[in-house]
């Protein structure tokens, strides 16, 4: 695996301005670095490890493990805590869900679903002149697809 890495950005825009903040900030990170995205959305944060699966083909008879179109993954979305349990539900289950994928089908993935108590607390993490979670994210999954990429050359060179 070589040249330029093609990321496939899941975005849950329940939250649709911050979700957009998050975005901006993460194609301006995978252009710096001449990587190709493509980008799609989904309900909510609880469905993207689900469309990170099948945009793995890991549903998909056949293929071989550890085989699709993209080099890395980006999850990016929020969930602010309400007066429910469906927050720790929602976030607990896609971080974890997330991580399954990552360790047990190597998926490089960069973790952008914000978990927060309110709004502001999004927007200092989410906007590009602030904490930048969507620039952060963006790096972590080129650098895991560099880490995938050291070992697989070491792999093939027995």
């Amino acid at each position: 695996m070589t040249g330029k890495p093609h990321i496939l950005i899941v975005e849950a825009p329940y939250y649709r301005a911050i979700s957009e903040e998050l975005g901006a900030g993460a194609v301006e990170t995978l252009e710096a670095a001449g990587a190709s995205f493509e980008r799609i959305t989904v309900e909510g944060a609880f469905e993207i490890p689900a469309a990170i699966a099948h945009a793995a083909g890991l549903f998909r008879t056949g293929l071989r493990h550890g085989r699709s179109q993209y080099d890395g993954f980006l999850a990016l979305g929020c969930v602010i805590r309400g007066e429910t349990t469906h927050y720790d539900y929602v976030c607990n289950e896609s971080a974890r869900a997330l991580q399954d994928l990552a360790v047990t089908h190597g998926l490089a993935i960069g973790f952008g679903i914000l978990t927060v108590e309110n709004e502001a607390q999004a927007w200092a993490r989410a906007r590009r002149d602030k904490k930048n979670k969507g620039c952060d994210v963006a790096r972590a999954c080129l650098g895991m697809i560099d880490v995938k990429r050291r070992f697989a050359d070491e792999t093939n060179d027995d």
